[in-house]
């Protein structure tokens, strides 16, 4: 009986080893601790306790008269973190804090980019507890970079990757941070700096100047008749200076509790003094929308997290990746891979993802990649020089492929050929366009061209919602001239076709771009050339960090070529790019870092 017992208490140890052993990391999240051994300037008032408000369901969504400041740690999933952290500032007009909807759900948010977050609740500027109410937020931003940064290697994060990140009243806190960062507040028991490297400012108070600033947040912090001195210097639009952090910045044109001229200034303040800075003013959104629930303003997470990418604090959530074939197309599939658009490395040592098995010539030249409404990778390629119809196929991951499927798209017409199909997916009607050129004979003659051997394109389409079935054959584009090559991107609010004059007299074997508010069409008469005077086609198009780029093959150069879209027009950027060595024709798309990770194996 002894045994049985003492085996029973020993199982009922083991549980409870391992019950806290698994529940020790949910502890060790989301602690609050707090900020300061002796917090600075305080004033003892006992009858002065920190309150909190809660939601209907219980859970804590504000807190007021807070007088000992604390951190709260939402560290990132180790196999998403990246090192980079970030001190939330919660607003709420100095008087108290929005701590769940402008705090703990950020903090989330920010976790699963892979950041760490560490929620800062600051005291609220009061007489009764600081000697000097306007400095004390500050002071606490101060040591909170600070204890970050003496903790990074507990917390494994890289000390050069600390930002702060406010909202409203919050916001007008980390800009003060971020502008007076060297300012001695307290006695550090130490030298570590308490600049942020960067800072994250959504519809900040940033001015105390009268007209603009919001005036409970200026009232509760300086009081009801601050000095000019102090206006000053608590308005961070006049304190930027070339060292101040660089910073993204957010706000809604019809906030009307915090006019959206704060954020104008800030960041014309900026631009000023020549440091970084990235501006989204939407149009409707008013104040206090968090992490956008209404408005044009819920697109800013999204904004905010390609800001971070392209500034390198966290990793890009997606990767580019390029179709092509080399030689006349014998041996199938070719993929290439980058991490800025630019340069541009071959994957599976530049050997085929997928031998050609369907057409005329069994070939696989011009294969189009994109990912469809129902997540799938799906892609159609010229099969032969001379055949009526073009390749299909489809993947789930890019390496394993569906079987390959003949499409008779010009089974019913007198043509010469099919070539350089495409695929557009238009969102709106769940519905694929696949277009291609083809030369149909007795068509067009009066730009037939003996130069080039009687070929006369023009682009046509079909469209298809499961690759099964397909509409009649149509004509989709006839420009006035032997056309090829067309792509077609959905760009703002219409269709963009990046399409290749086949014109040899007179000579112009460039690219050129029409328009349509509709993805059949009908399109513009095609505008100038975009390209210069080398011969260039198969042109395929991203935008990159703001900006259209588009490929293409320099074939009698036997190299690739590309052109970005800038204020003043197209600029030729071959020269900084570059692709393996004999690719041809290709197509680009984005896929997930999954997707890439895996194809790098």
């Amino acid at each position: 009986m002894k045994n049985k017992m003492n085996t029973g208490c020993s199982l009922k140890l083991v549980l409870i080893f391992l019950y806290f052993g698994s529940i020790a990391p949910l502890l060790s999240q989301n602690k609050e601790i707090p900020l300061w051994d002796k917090i600075p300037g305080s004033i003892s008032a006992v009858n002065h306790k920190e309150e909190k408000n809660y939601d209907t369901e219980g859970v804590v969504k504000g807190v007021s008269k807070v007088s000992q400041p604390t951190l709260t740690v939402f560290l990132a999933d180790q196999d998403k973190s990246n090192g980079t952290a970030v001190i939330i500032c919660p607003g709420g007009g100095y008087s108290h804090l929005a701590i769940n909807k402008e705090g703990y759900t950020v903090a989330k948010w920010l976790n699963s980019l892979g950041i760490a977050a560490f929620v800062l609740k600051y005291r609220m500027p009061n007489d009764l507890t600081m000697k000097d109410k306007s400095v004390g937020p500050l002071q606490d931003a101060q040591e909170a970079v600070r204890t970050i940064r003496r903790n990074v290697d507990k917390w494994h994060l890289n000390p050069t990757k600390i930002g702060i990140m406010g909202f409203s009243a919050g916001g007008h806190l980390a800009a003060t941070l971020s502008t007076h960062y060297s300012d001695t507040t307290y006695d550090s028991k130490d030298t570590v700096s308490a600049r942020p490297d960067f800072s994250i400012l959504i519809y900040p108070v940033i001015s105390m100047e009268d007209g603009i600033t919001h005036n409970g947040s200026k009232t509760n912090l300086l009081g009801t008749n601050p000095s000019k001195e102090m206006i000053e210097k608590y308005s961070a639009e006049k304190q930027v200076d070339s060292n101040t952090p660089k910073a993204f910045l957010v706000h809604a044109t019809d906030d009307k509790a915090v006019p959206v001229s704060n954020t104008l200034k800030y960041y014309l303040a900026l631009k000023e003094h020549n440091v970084s800075g990235e501006m989204h003013v939407y149009e409707n959104g008013g104040h206090g929308f968090g992490m956008g629930i209404e408005g044009t303003s819920n697109e800013w997470p999204k904004a905010c997290q390609k800001w971070l990418a392209a500034n390198g604090f966290i990793q890009k959530q997606e990767g580019y990746i390029f179709s092509y074939f080399k030689g006349n197309g014998e041996d199938g599939l070719h993929l290439a891979y980058s991490e800025d658009g630019y340069k541009w490395e071959a994957l599976k040592n530049d050997t085929s993802f997928l031998t050609p098995e369907v057409g005329k010539d069994k070939l696989m030249r011009d294969p189009c990649i994109i990912k469809g409404g129902d997540g799938m990778y799906h892609m159609v390629w010229t099969v032969s020089w001379t055949d009526k119809g073009i390749g299909y196929a489809w993947s789930k991951d890019l390496i394993n492929w569906s079987k390959q499927e003949f499409i008779p798209v010009m089974a019913h017409e007198n043509t010469r050929n099919t070539w350089a199909p495409e695929i557009t997916f238009d969102e709106k009607t769940n519905t694929y366009m696949i277009y291609w050129a083809s030369t149909i004979d007795g068509k067009f003659p009066e730009t037939k061209s003996e130069d080039e051997k009687g070929y006369n394109h023009r682009i046509y389409y079909t469209t298809t919602k499961d690759f099964k079935k397909f509409t009649r054959t149509k004509l989709l584009y006839e420009p006035g001239f032997n056309v090829i090559d067309a792509t077609i991107l959905k760009q703002d609010k219409g269709f963009v076709m990046y399409l290749k004059d086949e014109t040899r007299t007179p000579i112009q074997k460039n690219i050129k771009i029409a328009y349509s508010d509709h993805l059949a069409g009908p399109y513009t008469k095609a505008g100038k050339s975009i390209t210069g005077d080398y011969w260039a086609e198969g042109p395929t198009a991203i935008k990159i960090d703001g900006n259209w780029i588009v490929y293409f093959d320099k074939y009698t150069q036997k190299k690739y070529g590309a052109v970005k879209e800038t204020e003043n027009g197209w600029k030729d950027i071959s020269d900084e790019i570059s692709f393996p060595l004999g690719t041809r024709h290709g197509t680009i798309l984005t896929v997930p870092q999954a997707v890439l990770t895996q194809l790098k194996k």
